[in-house]
């Protein structure tokens, strides 16, 4: 079987941990958090700033609207980078084997014009793809079809042509209806021996 001609990967939980709840409960306690996240739709108000909407403006609206909760939900701008963390070391020493090998290594990923910027300044990682492509930019979400035919438009690349790993499985489900090859993320091992699999690293290099 020929390799693919490109890897894309996902950021959030395949190259940096994303675990708001988690975050929220070392600040404010497990039960005060499912409290808020039952009673403010917190990962819908990410989707707005994910969707190109302004990350600060998006978050600060919701709180206003909330205010048993304001300063709890502003917390998800103020304090973004402790939300996104830690990186995924393995996951990115892969990303890097690939490129080495002169392959083409992309990201497709939800996230906001600002929180990408601010979070390609802290982790300079992210400015290594050859081509990112960011839900903000492209004003449309994961899993929405249009994000994955932007994709195939922009490389000049469609179906088993494109390797593409993501830790959530509507979104691989959609990448594999258009004939993409896929992987389900559940930890920088499992996607190492995939890598190999495919034939796009060696075992040393996927080490």
């Amino acid at each position: 079987m020929t390799p693919p001609e490109a890897v894309i990967f996902d950021i959030g939980n395949v190259l940096i941990e994303w675990q708001p709840e988690r975050f929220y409960d070392a600040r404010i306690g497990a039960e005060r958090r499912r409290a808020m996240f039952a009673a403010v739709d917190l990962h819908g108000m990410n989707d707005r700033v994910d969707m190109g909407q302004g990350f600060r403006d998006v978050i600060y609206e919701v709180a206003e609207a909330n205010p048993e909760w304001r300063a709890e939900i502003r917390m998800w701008h103020d304090h973004w980078l402790d939300l996104a963390a830690p990186v995924i070391d393995r996951s990115v020493r892969l990303m890097r084997a690939l490129r080495a090998r002169g392959l083409p290594v992309h990201a497709l990923t939800n996230f906001g014009i600002e929180s990408f910027a601010l979070a390609s300044g802290h982790y300079t990682f992210l400015g290594e793809f050859d081509r990112p492509f960011v839900s903000g930019h492209m004003a449309v979400i994961k899993p929405a079809p249009r994000i994955y035919e932007m994709v195939e438009a922009d490389l000049g690349l469609s179906g088993d042509r494109l390797f593409f790993t993501d830790d959530r499985r509507d979104n691989i489900d959609a990448a594999a209806a258009r004939g993409w090859r896929t992987h389900l993320f559940e930890g920088p091992d499992g996607l190492a021996d995939r890598l190999v699999a495919e034939g796009l690293l060696s075992a040393e290099d996927a080490a």
